[in-house]
């Protein structure tokens, strides 16, 4: 589900919200750990620093989502650490180019994406849809503490897409035990809400709000984190410049998910955890792999935001 606020709700409960989840940052320090702690897992992390570096598209992309179509093969890279979503497909432009100013020292290239059909290929829709971008994972106790950490690069406001909504993601893929909502049924008889291990996907989504078409009168653009432990999405720091920011997440044996971002490129501390949370009620037991959406209004002319990313990668503590 994407992600659109009403202005109402923007306008009038935006700081309470943000405050509930700021008073997450006094919990227990010790539970943390930093994105980027420990070693990190080979053939999944990137630097963008080969200038071969390629992604070979293998259009028309899937949109399984959508209409129901998966359309292999599959987008990959040349070295093997992204693929194409089989259920969203991928943006339709993916290219490394240049690090724009401010980023990692010594950086020479980076990862651009963008995308125009986010929904099916080459056909516009009436409402928003997203492409993901997914990095090559591999299946990781909380019991070794897994993170993962990315630069991603905030663009000017006057270079988005107009339009108030859900415009990028930085997203991470775990599993969980999670209770059904429906009771089990059998011949003769029927049992409560049974309870078994699914996917679930956690992370923070980047939302403009558009002075064009909301009551602000400037634009302005904030975090919309997933999930509480009710499973609702909930609102993070508001972005108050633009430029490269660090952004982490953090899974931790008590089953908690630790969110944090800081403008800048510099390493992540403890002073920028912004929340964490039990996601869903529930207890995380293993993180498997992280990837990005880029979502736009899919109209079938208006391109989304062009999102740049550095150095993802993934890390667990060794035992």
């Amino acid at each position: 589900m994407l992600l659109k606020w009403n202005h109402f709700f923007s306008r009038h409960f935006m700081a309470f919200l943000a405050g509930t989840s700021f008073l997450m940052a006094g919990a227990d320090l010790s539970a943390q750990v930093l994105p980027g702690t420990g070693t990190r897992v080979e053939g999944a992390w990137d630097d963008f620093e080969d200038e071969s570096w390629e992604f070979i598209t293998n259009l028309p992309k899937s949109s399984t989502n959508v209409d129901k179509q998966t359309r292999y093969p599959l987008g990959q890279s040349t070295n093997n650490i992204w693929t194409e979503s089989a259920k969203r497909g991928q943006p339709d432009m993916i290219q490394r180019v240049p690090t724009p100013a401010g980023g990692l020292p010594g950086s020479k290239g980076a990862l651009m994406m963008k995308s125009l059909h986010t929904g099916v290929p080459g056909q516009g829709s009436r409402g928003t849809n997203q492409d993901d971008l997914i990095m090559q994972g591999s299946m990781i106790s909380v019991a070794y503490s897994p993170s993962v950490v990315t630069r991603v690069y905030i663009p000017p406001f006057e270079e988005w897409e107009d339009k108030t909504g859900t415009s990028f993601g930085f997203r991470a893929a775990v599993k969980a035990p999670m209770k059904s909502k429906k009771p089990s049924r059998r011949r003769f008889f029927s049992r409560g809400p049974t309870t078994r291990i699914e996917t679930i996907y956690l992370g923070m989504f980047i939302q403009f709000n558009s002075k064009t078409d909301s009551p602000n009168s400037e634009d302005s653009a904030m975090f919309v984190v997933r999930a509480d432990s009710t499973g609702q999405d909930f609102i993070g720091p508001e972005i108050k410049q633009t430029g490269w920011w660090t952004l982490g997440m953090s899974f931790t044996p008590d089953g908690r998910t630790h969110y944090y971002a800081s403008p800048g490129v510099d390493p992540l501390t403890h002073a920028d955890r912004f929340a964490s949370h039990a996601p869903y009620g529930t207890r995380i037991q293993s993180f498997h792999t992280a990837f990005f959406n880029v979502c736009n209004q899919d109209d079938g002319r208006t391109w989304s935001t062009e999102w740049i990313i550095d150095d993802p990668a993934i890390y667990y503590i060794s035992q």
